[in-house]
């Protein structure tokens, strides 16, 4: 992927991440959340999963949440930020600086990749998964959780909105999120199996506009738009997208609310032991027999019991 191709500049991530780092117990509460959702996910598994890699592990909150889950033994947790993995390593975890672009793990290493909310700020997703996939063992299993295009609409739009009346012109502020209609399709592409998305809105209220661009900060999830303006945004910016949030989000009690869409991905590397669709025509029963229904050529009209059919044509 060429440079004018990536959205986002890895090391404002990066950066975003390190300053998140100093104050993260205070911004935790939507990464916590998300993780125990998806390590919830571990306990309709009949499996075991000895070694774990916690992918973007923040502060640990994902490796706490499998811990006696999954038959989980051991686990590895590495993260973009030197700071949130020395955060992960202080709860007792093996822990390593690493970018999801590039990992440094080989074939076959885990029997489990779990991430939570940290794959939306890659680049290349197709990369990162065919990846991951390749660091699973046969049959591994990949448990993701990203934010999805839902997100943020209202903060993107009122943003936008205040750049043309303060600026005279629109730029990009918040980052794009993969959308779900197509992640099913990447995980195939990246080879995995069983590849199962589905998606949660996460519902939060502030006491206005700029609480939530506080916040998300305070998260590390500010805009890292390769293309994106350069330097500060305006404050005159700031206050009029506050005020048009207000507008359209606030609640009775003059709070507003923000949409997390969060998508949930789940698939397999692949292995023999797992279940294929048949080939079609290759069923062993007919469809009628199952039901013990009577099976009737295409066309025919089915007559309810007890009721006589029309008279045959050209007959009283």
């Amino acid at each position: 992927m060429s440079d004018s191709q990536r959205p986002f500049d890895r090391a404002v991530v990066r950066r975003h991440r390190e300053r998140a780092a100093a104050a993260w117990p205070a911004h935790d509460f939507l990464v916590r959340e998300v993780a125990g959702r998806l390590a919830e996910r571990l306990d309709d598994i009949r499996r075991s999963f000895p070694l774990a890699l916690d992918l973007g592990c923040h502060g640990g909150e994902l490796m706490q949440a499998m811990a006696g889950r999954g038959g989980i033994e051991r686990t590895v947790a590495c993260d973009l930020s030197e700071a949130m993995a020395r955060r992960a390593a202080a709860t007792g975890a093996a822990a390593l600086v690493a970018d999801e672009e590039a990992l440094p793990f080989d074939a076959g290493s885990f029997d489990l990749v779990a991430s939570a909310l940290s794959l939306h700020w890659v680049n290349d997703l197709p990369g990162a998964l065919l990846q991951i996939r390749r660091a699973l063992k046969p049959d591994g299993l990949f448990l993701a959780a990203l934010l999805g295009g839902e997100t943020l609409g209202g903060l993107r739009a009122a943003l936008v909105e205040a750049d043309g009346e303060i600026s005279g012109g629109a730029g990009p502020r918040v980052s794009p999120f993969a959308d779900l209609r197509d992640v099913g399709g990447l995980l195939q592409r990246a080879g995995f199996a069983l590849p199962v998305v589905d998606s949660d809105t996460l519902e939060v209220t502030y006491e206005s506009a700029l609480a939530l661009m506080r916040d998300l900060r305070g998260m590390g999830e500010s805009s890292a738009l390769a293309a994106g303006r350069k330097g500060f945004t305006r404050r005159e910016t700031l206050l009029r997208a506050a005020e048009l949030y207000a507008e359209h989000f606030a609640g009775p009690d003059g709070r507003v609310s923000a949409s997390f869409q969060v998508l949930y991905l789940t698939a397999w590397a692949p292995h023999a032991s797992q279940q294929r669709p048949l080939r079609p025509g290759s069923a062993a029963q007919r469809l009628a027999e199952a039901l013990e229904t009577v099976e009737r050529p295409a066309g025919d009209k089915v007559v309810p019991t007890g009721q006589a059919g029309p008279p045959p044509s050209g007959k009283s």
